[in-house]
């Protein structure tokens, strides 16, 4: 079934593919609106009590194989359009996702909710985390350093098991419930759901040791979560928590050591915006060469791929520091990491290195339209206009920048050296000849005539 569905989409074409993505998406809308719409008449009566479950979260993730995390937003949503209708209309349309709707239903009312989710109408998470910030700002947070326990590995435990039950036993269950992480509740006036309850499980035999338990397969632990987190508390103020090493730390404390007399408090804040200062004009440097007093560019050699310094200012600051790729619908990529600088006539096919041949790409993009100028395989056997020589880097750099591309024209003495040096250490094989002997003091005076 998978082979053959990954095979029939193959042979579609790309609009075809793109048409189908966009109608299964708008199915997929549809179909959670609907989810959520019963949920929400779901809320109102005790068929999951009824069921044995404790909670409506515990019915949803048991009974209808949601994850803890697509349990808890099609609960918080359902509540909030039952208070709101017209929350359902704007998923369907798709201007709203369920993440932006929980993360904005603790605060609806019915004289803001119309205004509120119009200004949340294609945002992004962080985007709307800040409109909520803006809306209702929250004080700002102490700075304060603390130290984390060190994290202790597990060692695994041997495992004994009885004569009666072998060496595998089978069908046994661990002891006690697994972990649950704890989903936090909503408060929205019903306080039927919160945190899962852990479900009982059945009891082992009083003459099964618990030693049997660490025979289960070690479940691989999760991915970390990044180090930092930012949350938006108030209009143009931010909670950054970040874990740091202790020579970070130490540097920190003598950064504010050494600002005591432009900062007195010592302040956190202020003395990390000196330094992301300081870094983004290093950083500013050497990307694009910034600089306040500019040296006149001696031009660029004919063949060569270096980009000039005024060359990658005047690109760096018409880009506006991002990715310069539109797409055929008209939009504009937005990235700003990873950016390369991108010859729009292909250095290969003899485009120069000027402010108008010069742009600034992501990654991701730059290698899309080498793709597509060159094929997938460099042009090998492909439909790729052409394939760029490989550089040769053992010549010297007068000889690389004049040498044509695809002619890969080595000198003499390059060739003739091209065996590896000896190293120290290094013994070559076979006897070496024995070192020349040098003539006596005396014999080399009297051949040269002196005395």
């Amino acid at each position: 079934m998978g082979n053959d569905l990954l095979a029939s989409l193959r042979r579609l074409s790309d609009a075809e593919l793109v048409a189908r993505v966009k109608d299964l998406a708008a199915r997929e809308r549809g179909a959670t609106v609907l989810l959520v719409a019963h949920v929400a008449e779901l809320d109102t009566r005790d068929v999951h009590f009824r069921a044995g479950h404790g909670s409506l979260f515990a019915y949803c993730r048991d009974v209808l194989a949601l994850s803890e995390q697509e349990a808890y937003n099609r609960i918080a949503v359902a509540r909030a359009a039952r208070r709101f209708p017209v929350i359902l209309e704007l998923l369907e349309a798709g201007v709203l996702n369920l993440t932006t709707v929980r993360l904005l239903a603790p605060r609806l009312t019915p004289d803001n909710h119309r205004d509120v989710l119009e200004s949340a109408r294609g945002k992004s998470k962080l985007q709307v985390e800040e409109i909520a910030a803006r809306l209702w700002p929250r004080p700002d947070v102490p700075s304060y350093i603390r130290k984390l326990p060190t994290p202790t590995p597990i060692a695994p435990q041997p495992v004994v098991a009885p004569p009666s039950l072998g060496a595998s036993p089978v069908g046994l269950s661990p002891i006690g419930p697994p972990p649950v992480d704890p989903v936090p509740s909503v408060d929205t006036g019903s306080p039927r759901m919160g945190t899962p309850q852990p479900t009982s499980l059945p009891q082992l035999p009083i003459d099964t040791p618990t030693r049997v338990a660490s025979a289960l397969p070690v479940l691989p632990s999760a991915p970390a979560r990044p180090s930092a987190e930012v949350t938006p508390l108030s209009p143009d103020r931010y909670r950054v928590q970040v874990t740091i090493g202790g020579d970070t730390l130490e540097k920190l404390r003598l950064a504010k050591d050494l600002l005591r007399h432009a900062v007195p408090s010592g302040d956190e804040a202020a003395i990390l915006d000196r330094a992301l200062t300081a870094l983004l004009t290093d950083l500013a440097q050497r990307k694009f060469a910034a600089t306040e007093r500019p040296r006149p560019s001696g031009g660029t050699t004919p063949g060569s791929r270096h980009v000039p310094a005024e060359v990658k200012r005047a690109v760096w600051l018409r880009d506006l520091g991002r990715c310069g790729f539109v797409g055929t619908n008209g939009r504009r990529c937005t990235e700003r990491g990873f950016l390369e600088f991108h010859h729009m006539h292909p250095y290969a096919l003899g485009g120069p290195a000027t402010v108008g041949n010069i742009q600034l790409r992501c990654r991701a993009h730059n290698d899309f339209e080498s793709r597509v100028c060159y094929g997938r395989n460099g042009g090998r056997g492909g439909a790729g206009l052409v394939r760029e020589g490989a550089v040769s880097y053992g010549l010297p750099a007068a000889s690389r920048h004049s040498t044509p591309r695809g002619r890969q024209l080595v000198p003499e003495r390059v060739r003739r050296h091209d065996r590896p040096r000896a190293r120290p250490g290094y013994l070559p094989r076979g006897p070496s000849p024995p070192p020349a002997r040098r003539a006596p003091a005396a014999h080399r005076h009297r051949r040269s005539g002196s005395r």
